[in-house]
């Protein structure tokens, strides 16, 4: 079993410790890409996908932990796409 696919095993179980360095290995893997915001940007963060629709979502802190709401919407986006 590849790293992708124990992340992919991983976040459909969703879980309460998905990190948000988990993630961006994820999305990478699946073909986003992190764009930066710019200064203005703050917490919130985008993957751009070549054909998949972008994930937009608020990089957790002060801890690295997704919450379930976030894995959630990650889930529905990446099952709508086909990618999961």
């Amino acid at each position: 079993m590849t790293r992708k696919e124990k992340l992919i095993a991983k976040l459909q179980q969703r879980p309460k410790d998905f990190k948000w360095d988990e993630l961006a290995r994820l999305l990478t893997a699946l073909g986003y890409q992190e764009v930066k915001t710019g200064k203005t940007g703050g917490s919130r963060r985008r993957f751009v996908h070549p054909s998949a629709a972008t994930i937009t979502l608020h990089k957790p802190h002060p801890q690295n932990v997704l919450k379930q709401y976030a894995i959630d919407q990650i889930l529905e986006t990446l099952k709508q796409e086909d990618l999961l």
